[in-house]
């Protein structure tokens, strides 16, 4: 086969197409790696700019928990932001400790809370908490029992012995 000058020129013509069909393609393929690139440092700076306007609601305060290790008492210790002064804490403890002595009953320490509620308050208080705390014996219901029924006695019963079976 012998070449041809036609045929020279149109496989010169045809490589010329194939090597821009290449050229075009790299420049696509570079042009569309830049876009991702810029895409990819947009959303950074988007995303570390949301980051930075989310950074004030992170804030973490600390607080401290208080667990009596004879009754289990759990107190949370209010925070002391250093604004007030020094009486003014002091004041919002005792207070604190007050109510909390005075409204609280846990059967464990009921009557060491009697006693600190009392020293806590004025001699005037004290016996409308006497009143509250212990109430007046003509009032329970072993005395109403007793003054209604029987003239003031009370009949008892006594169990010999028990004995229960369990299968």
């Amino acid at each position: 086969m012998k070449p041809d000058a036609e045929l020279a020129g149109y496989f010169a013509e045809a490589a010329a197409w194939d090597a821009d069909r290449i050229a075009q393609g790299r420049r696509t393929d570079a042009s569309f790696a830049l876009g991702v690139a810029g895409a990819g440092w947009v959303a950074v700076l988007a995303l570390s700019i949301a980051l930075m306007g989310l950074m004030p609601l992170k804030h973490v305060e600390p607080f401290v928990v208080r667990v009596d290790n004879a009754t289990g008492i759990v107190d949370v210790v209010p925070v002391y932001h250093g604004t007030a002064g020094v009486q003014e804490a002091v004041t919002r403890y005792l207070l604190t400790h007050y109510v909390m002595v005075c409204e609280r009953f846990n059967f464990a320490t009921a009557e060491s809370d009697y006693e600190e509620c009392g020293a806590f308050q004025h001699r005037t208080a004290q016996p409308g908490v006497v009143r509250i705390v212990e109430p007046d014996e003509s009032r329970l219901p072993a005395q109403y029992v007793q003054r209604r029924h029987h003239g003031g006695g009370l009949r008892s019963a006594q169990s010999a012995s028990s004995s229960a079976r369990v299968e």
